[in-house]
């Protein structure tokens, strides 16, 4: 046989029988968010007259698929229309949460507190992720509680289209989103406040946002039209971030826009795209300017576009945003919802949204990805689900670290008791408030100066209160565990390994 063909055969076998290691990176560190849409009921709850009973069981299939899936955040909207999913001071209860907007006969627990809690308890992030600027969903007023801006502030709304919006040149607005952000973050344990692509809305032909009264009492002399309305979201975005991390600086702030900022045809600094319409032109937000002046964690361009689109195309706009990043995580917006599901036919393939995923990976700028939205791969495409896995998601992920969080090193974590019982190790640490999970790995004869994602067998969420670490017995694999405590800023403290057969009561029979 030709000595090149024998080279051939045996890359070939060896590829066949799984020799040869895959060549898609597997990070330790890696955000993978999904969006759960509230407004409409689009991913949950299913239906607002709902017992509580099924909302709960609903909402927890979300997060075990997810949890299965090797997701470590999701992403839930909390205020989608002017409305909230917790009691709030500032906004009504959501029709969408207890089928009548601003009652709530049937929660008598804090929604949002135990929908956190549940996230936390399967090692995942939860962002709350509001929508400052639509009021309504709809012209139906009716519906909108007494206590809705719209019924109480009637001069902040502005009707564009089929939907009221609130008027984000009014300093009066800014300052109620401010008391909202504030609020949320001092209220709930949240991971993260994120804001979708809604700003000025998606402009409609013919018709006119009628701002102009606003524009002439607050704009700056010769100030233009679009550079007000360019600055008042600038107000907002500065603002949020500084509420945030005035009250809890490991709380990140993330945006995610409109996947063009410009065309290149109008400006040299935009991407090769055609797209209708830009984040920076019609939606008056400059997402670009925020991150050179470190107003956000993490941003997240939606390019729910399939990898060769002419007119926009994600493999473009993926290297475009990566190159145009600063002071910031970038983590790519993808629309699963597209998947067999648009006249698109990329979508038809199996592997389309799989090697968006491999893009973001093999880009040295992309840190994670943020899937829309959650029901997109419950309900169809267990082929496309299955390949993920395997492919992509076989190993856990940690979340990147914060930007702007503390820069101290890591500290070690002092172990100062260990107890074995029939279900559990516990271990007692020297209490931190800073610690929220507890990560634990199978560890061989080596130090665990190299702990990989493979290696980790649990993550456990710690109690603020709490200086004790229930790790279940069924997890503990081998004789030795190295154990690392991440702080809330994604932090990763320095191993301690445990032997343990050297631990009183491991081993025995129940």
């Amino acid at each position: 046989m030709p000595k090149k063909l024998i080279v051939v055969f045996l890359l070939t076998l060896a590829s066949s029988c799984g020799v040869l290691t895959s060549t898609i990176p597997q990070p330790k560190k890696e955000f993978r968010g999904v969006w759960v849409a509230t407004v409409v009921n689009i991913d949950w709850p299913k239906n607002g007259l709902d017992t509580v009973e099924k909302q709960k069981e609903d909402f927890l299939k979300i997060l075990d698929f997810y949890q299965n899936l090797n997701y470590n955040a999701v992403i839930v909207q909390v205020r989608a229309t002017g409305d909230a999913f917790y009691a709030s001071e500032y906004a009504p209860w959501s029709r969408f949460l207890t089928g009548t907007e601003g009652e709530n006969p049937k929660w008598k627990e804090d929604p949002l507190a135990w929908m956190i809690e549940q996230a936390h308890s399967r090692g995942l992030e939860f962002h709350a992720w509001l929508n400052p600027y639509r009021a309504t969903f709809d012209l139906n007023t009716d519906i909108l509680s007494p206590e809705h801006d719209y019924n109480t502030n009637p001069d902040w709304m502005v009707k564009y289209g089929t939907k009221y919006y609130y008027n984000p040149g009014l300093p009066q607005v800014q300052e109620k989103f401010t008391s909202i952000i504030k609020e949320l973050t001092s209220s709930y344990a949240i991971d993260g406040v994120h804001f979708d692509d809604y700003f000025y809305p998606y402009t409609i032909k013919d018709e006119v946002f009628n701002d102009s009264t606003t524009y002439y009492n607050c704009s700056l002399p010769n100030q233009s039209l679009e550079d007000w309305r360019r600055s008042n979201v600038d107000s907002l975005i500065k603002k949020s971030y500084a509420t945030i991390k005035e009250i809890k600086p490991w709380v990140s702030f993330g945006v995610s826009p409109f996947g063009v900022w410009k065309n290149k045809s109008t400006d040299p600094r935009g991407s090769e795209t055609q797209a209708g319409q830009t984040t920076y032109e019609n939606l008056y937000a400059d997402p670009l300017l925020w991150m050179e002046n470190g107003w956000l964690d993490y941003i997240a361009p939606q390019i729910y576009w399939s990898l060769e689109l002419p007119v926009a195309s994600h493999k473009t706009l993926v290297n475009w945003w990566a190159k145009n990043s600063a002071n910031t995580q970038v983590y790519i917006g993808n629309g699963a919802y597209k998947v067999r599901n648009n006249s698109d036919l990329a979508w038809e393939k199996k592997k389309e949204l799989p090697n968006q995923f491999k893009l973001a990976r093999q880009t040295p700028e992309i840190s994670g990805n943020i899937l829309f939205s959650a029901k997109s791969l419950m309900e169809n495409n267990p082929d496309v689900v299955s390949y993920l896995k395997k492919k992509y998601y076989k190993w856990p992920a940690l979340t990147p670290e914060i930007n702007g969080g503390q820069k101290q090193p890591s500290e070690n974590i002092d172990i100062i008791g260990k107890v074995q019982s029939d279900d559990f190790l516990t271990l007692t640490i020297a209490h931190n408030d800073a610690i929220q999970y507890a990560l634990v790995y199978k560890s061989g004869k080596r130090t665990a100066s190299e702990l990989k994602a493979k290696k980790l067998l649990d993550k456990i969420f710690i109690e603020a209160e709490s200086n004790q670490v229930q790790i279940p017995k069924s997890v503990l694999k081998g004789k030795r565990i190295a154990v690392t405590f991440l702080d809330r800023y994604g932090r990763e403290s320095q191993p301690t390994i445990l032997h343990l057969n050297q631990i009183s009561g491991y081993g025995r029979k129940r």
